[in-house]
């Protein structure tokens, strides 16, 4: 998977490249087709926006479903934090959509006692 990050208007946090990194990968163990994951940071410059000044937008291609997903916070990380959380209730959705619901369990086997 390859990751993006573009920024507006923003300065990232040092860790933030690392931090979005990590969590990013982790989504691979749903087994959902993402080929690309783009990031994009804004920060909005009027102080009024003081607590909404990050806006973060991940927005993911390849070919697996599209997901997007848009959260605001005083921070970068922050509103990267709350994005990530919605783009994994997505995955997540998608993959038990997926999941086969139909297997075999020791107590549903019809077991054969021909002696």
């Amino acid at each position: 998977m390859k990751i993006i990050i573009h920024t507006r208007h923003a300065e990232l946090a040092s860790d933030f490249k690392a931090i979005a990194e990590e969590k990013l990968q982790s989504m691979e163990r749903f087994n959902v087709v993402i080929d690309r994951i783009e990031v994009e940071v804004t920060h909005e410059a009027n102080p009024r926006q003081g607590k909404q000044s990050h806006k973060v937008v991940i927005t993911s291609h390849g070919s697996g479903p599209l997901l997007r997903a848009e959260a605001t916070g005083f921070n970068d990380v922050a509103a990267f934090d709350d994005a990530i959380k919605s783009i994994e209730l997505q995955i997540r959705k998608i993959h038990e959509r997926e999941k086969s619901h139909n297997r075999q369990t020791v107590r549903t086997m019809k077991v054969d006692v021909s002696e």
